[in-house]
């Protein structure tokens, strides 16, 4: 049985909602957790024997706010999960955490019961920034975590933080990261500020000069890469960085195409050649797994194609990137436009072949999605020369669009790659 399975529970409940968040998350809704937990079990029972081919390798307790869920129902989903037998002993077994609902006796238990990464919010050093985001803590409460979960017990610590946020200077930035290295974790995750429409700060600062521009962005992502790497921390994907064992494990199924199983509303799966997503209902989930109802949203068969693509999408966000002999072990199809285009990436210092992977360098992930666009053009125009009845298809997909600025140039690199 060498099949691997991760497994992912979302946990949807929150104290308060931050202002920039965009998943499926509840405050207010504490009443439920105790339904909540008894309706994720019985859930995890009745797709027992779909994992009956796998080993489960890694557990990833996200949110919302697992933290502010309780250990005691925590460690209660996982131990429901390990009886059916499947979970590995070298698991790696993550729960996400916020440092204002981090308690050392909870953090004990949830280690005593197996586990062994922390996942933690801190996301800025500047409790001012914090506050005006909406997060509950402030950074002294994020060391006070950090030694926590260290007397815990725990040797494997991630520390989230965002780089754009409103009013946020490069110095500003460059002290967030100094801080966040003196607390010395094993990992680090560094995402740059995506105002979500519906959110409380899309309202308030879409448009808003507090916003730092593009330019002070890239500087501040490229600072990062730059300092991280020079600490030890290794860039393994564009926004998250380990010391060399510690990259997270979890995550990686994701972007290589592992498969995966998702508990939750609005968790999503994909295990084989199946992708399906539950419904972002709290109450939707808990009724339809007591009543025995469908709780699935969308779900949709994976074709080859589809799953090639998904490869470089994927694989191109990472340091390890894609190769030849990957590409046509998923899909029969040229390789010559990819890697033409790839050449003409490289020339201009934005992506690097080592022994015949191709990866985008810190400069082209910053354009990442421009590239990966252009990629999967030059995909799509090979399987319609092959295949011309194809292009009528084609027509009707919805395009990648480009920043203004960087259209003319995406255009020319593209046409010049494929003649």
């Amino acid at each position: 049985m060498d099949k691997r399975l991760g497994i992912y529970i979302h946990i949807p409940f929150c104290a308060s909602k931050c202002g920039y968040c965009d998943f499926y998350s509840l405050a207010g809704c504490d009443d439920r957790m105790d339904d909540y937990e008894n309706a994720v079990i019985a859930h995890l029972r009745e797709s027992e024997r779909a994992m009956t081919p796998y080993q489960i390798d890694t557990v990833y307790f996200g949110g919302g706010t697992p933290s502010y869920f309780g250990a005691g129902r925590v460690c209660g989903i996982f131990r429901a999960l390990k009886d059916m037998g499947r979970v590995r002993r070298d698991s790696e077994v993550t729960m996400e955490a916020n440092p204002d609902s981090m308690r050392v006796s909870e953090l004990r238990a949830l280690r005593k019961e197996g586990v062994n990464r922390i996942s933690i919010g801190m996301q800025s050093a500047n409790s001012d920034i914090l506050k005006m985001i909406g997060r509950r803590h402030n950074f002294k409460q994020a060391q006070m975590a950090v030694r926590a979960a260290r007397e815990a017990g725990f040797d494997n610590l991630s520390l989230d933080l965002i780089y754009g946020l409103p009013s946020q200077s490069k110095a500003d930035w460059a002290d967030t990261l100094a801080k966040a290295l003196e607390l010395k974790p094993e990992h680090l995750s560094c995402y740059g500020l995506k105002l979500e429409e519906g959110t409380p700060m899309f309202r308030e600062y879409s448009g808003s000069p507090l916003i730092p521009d593009d330019d002070t962005q890239a500087d501040m992502y490229l600072y990062a890469v730059e300092t991280l790497d020079r600490y030890g921390y290794k860039q393994y994907e564009i926004s998250n960085f380990a010391i060399p064992g510690y990259e997270s494990r979890h995550n990686l199924k994701y972007w290589q195409l592992g498969d995966y199983m998702g508990f939750g509303p609005g968790a999503a799966s994909c295990v084989g050649n199946a992708r399906y997503t539950y419904s972002r209902d709290l109450k939707k989930y808990i009724d339809g797994v007591a009543g025995g109802e469908s709780i699935v949203e969308e779900y949709e068969r994976i074709e080859p194609l589809e799953r090639a693509s998904e490869y470089i999408m994927l694989g191109m966000r990472t340091r390890r990137g894609i190769t030849e002999k990957e590409y046509k072990n998923i899909y029969l199809s040229e390789w010559a436009p990819i890697e033409k285009l790839m050449e003409v990436f490289a020339a201009r210092g934005w992506a690097v072949n080592t022994e015949g992977r191709w990866a985008f360098t810190p400069s082209g992930f910053l354009v990442s999605n421009q590239l990966i666009g252009a990629l999967l053009d030059a995909q799509a125009v090979e399987k319609v020369q092959t295949n011309p009845w194809m292009q009528s298809a084609l027509d009707d997909k919805e395009k990648q669009e480009l920043p203004p600025d960087d259209e003319e140039l995406f255009r020319s690199i593209f046409e010049n790659s494929i003649v």
